[in-house]
């Protein structure tokens, strides 16, 4: 029986990021503020920089393929320092199989190694990843205010505290 499996990357990792990031590029267009065609024809020193300034890239693979990344970037949550999920993806053929859950609980653990919590920004129209979020505890805080208002419009879900 084959398993995915998480692993983190690094810079040297870009080629198997290009591929993943490309293909969730593809497939969900509407979920991301970056777009195919910014990246598709990116040099390997763009793809290397991504990797190195975000801090912490996940890459779930199934049978030595990428069917899932997620990652997790040092931010700013209401002037506190936090961590921020971002540029989730789960390939089409693992959608209901749990991944997006174990994606996202990675990065819950590692913001909650540093001490820090964790929140993200997704589409309005999002549903199944607003339901994925909501699964993992995330709560929405709705539109931040200071959201642009010429882009498509985005919930900030922070992940709820007890108590």
């Amino acid at each position: 029986m084959n398993r995915t499996e998480i692993h983190r990357v690094g810079a040297d990792d870009w080629r198997e990021f290009r591929e993943v990031r490309l293909a969730s590029l593809a497939d969900a267009p509407e979920a991301f503020g970056s777009t195919y065609a910014d990246w598709v024809d990116a040099a390997e020193e763009r793809w290397r920089a991504r990797l190195t300034d975000v801090a912490l890239t996940l890459i779930a693979r199934r049978d030595g393929r990428p069917v899932g990344v997620v990652s997790g970037s040092s931010a700013q949550l209401e002037g506190d320092e936090a961590v921020e999920l971002i540029s989730m993806w789960v390939c089409p053929t693992e959608r209901g199989t749990g991944l997006a859950g174990r994606l996202i609980a990675a990065v819950v653990v590692w913001a909650e190694g540093r001490g820090l919590p964790t929140f993200l920004m997704v589409r309005v129209g999002n549903a199944a990843a607003i339901a994925a979020y909501e699964r993992a505890g995330f709560v929405s805080t709705g539109v931040p205010a200071d959201h642009p208002v010429d882009g498509p419009p985005e919930l900030r879900m922070v992940l709820g505290r007890s108590g």
